[in-house]
């Protein structure tokens, strides 16, 4: 049977052993703690206690692309009694800079002022992409966080490293490595020879034909040969950047057979061996000692611990000295969504400027984000989230639809801090929530 365990901290703020759900509701009732922190759950006492020997914890990851796996392992044990999965939005953030990219460049096609070139562009030593920096902060971010939590001696860090060369070609070996897949062929030559000299979509010939993406470069398409099709300029005009599945959902013989040309993107494993020794290199920083493993080793652990795959349960595995149970199958899944816009001017859909537009903070109080509970006409309570920060809050709760309440009736319950928080079940303090709060 598995069992939620809460963070706990002394009267002094100073992380003590975590205990189960049921002592810390017992220590709740009887108003020895209080509730410190909803996401993740921790209570602090009210009274100071006799330190007694602690049980050390060693805090793994395993770093991914899109999502980042947590677990706090009991080290004697090898027991995971915590877990969490965070889930990136790189692939937001590389969208929203594509869409930055095609406004400034529509100021080439505008009449604007003269900017003066300005020599500031160099990239520093260790520069990553926003998207990919993103993966380091957020997950550097909790692990400073989980630190303050519990009594952590360690961490693992799997430093996973993929040969994308062998993701394509499995029997790929030797002088091959060097010669890639256009060897001896122009990129045009190959198209044209791949795909029969005509259009893919109306299979029209004796035509000029145009390089097209499969997946829209604008979407987060990559310039992989994979992805790269021919078209006839009648056709590269009406699929414009829509989704192959959109352009020919009427035509599934023609799609198939397109997706068959069509491998799997690398997306995934270039950003994870771009990041991650950046990411061990910044756990370095936090004075404990930090050991990585790799993995194969986390696979095999995986595997001889007859455990299913997840991303907290790949964490809990990493450099693993002997079998791994698991004291949980309920992670906290936190999905990051960031602060909202940050631009000083917002623009139209046409790219310009929108005037006499001066947005102002409502409330001081309450923001958009924040999880509050209201209280009704009736005495009961609901939990839910803050949509609009006005006179009147626009309110949202579990399952329900937009409804208003009064500022007066609320009671806060965790702010709102760039991430989105969901649980299976919250039994450490009296409240039964299933859901991702919207």
């Amino acid at each position: 049977m598995t069992t939620n365990f809460v963070f706990v901290l002394d009267s002094d703020k100073k992380p003590l052993t975590m205990c189960t759900a049921g002592l810390a509701r017992k220590l709740l009732d009887s108003q020895k703690a209080a509730m410190f922190k909803w996401y993740p759950a921790t209570i602090i006492l009210k009274k100071s206690v006799v330190e007694l020997p602690l049980a050390y914890l060693e805090l793994r990851i395993d770093p991914g692309s899109r999502y980042t796996g947590f677990a706090l392992v009991e080290i004697a044990t090898e027991t995971v009694i915590w877990a969490m999965e965070l889930e990136h939005r790189g692939l937001l953030i590389s969208e929203s800079l594509i869409k930055r990219n095609s406004i400034r460049r529509a100021r080439r096609s505008r009449k604007t002022r003269y900017r003066k070139y300005r020599q500031n562009r160099k990239k520093p030593s260790g520069w990553l992409p926003p998207s990919l920096q993103h993966r380091v902060l957020t997950t550097v971010t909790w692990v400073k966080r989980i630190l303050k939590l519990a009594p952590i001696k360690s961490i693992a860090v799997e430093r996973v490293k993929f040969d994308m060369q062998q993701l394509e070609n499995p029997d790929i070996q030797g002088v091959e490595y060097q010669q890639g897949t256009l060897h001896g062929y122009t990129l045009r030559e190959a198209l044209l020879e791949h795909w029969g000299r005509k259009c893919a979509y109306c299979d029209t010939s004796n035509t000029p034909l145009e390089i097209e993406h499969i997946h829209p470069k604008s979407k987060g398409g990559s310039d992989r040969f994979s992805n790269l099709t021919l078209s006839c300029h009648k056709c590269n005009q009406e699929k414009s950047n829509m989704l192959i599945d959109e352009f020919l959902k009427h035509d599934p013989a023609r799609l198939d057979n397109i997706k068959k040309h069509k491998k799997q993107s690398l997306r995934d494993a270039a950003a994870v061996n771009s990041t991650r020794n950046k990411l061990f290199n910044t756990v370095l920083n936090l004075n404990l000692p930090v050991s990585s493993g790799n993995g194969a080793a986390t696979k095999m652990m995986r595997i001889k611990s007859n455990l299913p795959k997840a991303h907290f349960i790949d964490a809990g595995c990493v450099n693993a000295s002997k079998q791994v149970t698991l004291k949980t199958f309920q992670p906290l899944q936190v999905k990051s969504n960031g602060h909202g816009n940050r631009r000083f001017v917002t623009v139209d859909k046409h790219g310009f400027p929108r005037k006499n537009y001066a947005p102002k903070q409502v409330r001081k109080d309450w923001k958009a984000g924040d999880i509050i509970k209201v209280r009704k006409k009736d005495g009961t309570s609901v939990l839910g989230r803050v949509l609009k920060a006005a006179k009147t809050l626009a309110f949202i709760p579990k399952g329900g639809k937009e409804t208003t309440f009064h500022p007066k009736k609320t009671k806060p319950i965790h702010r709102s801090d760039g991430y989105r928080y969901s649980f299976t079940t919250i039994d450490s303090v009296n409240v039964n929530v299933n859901e991702v709060f919207p």
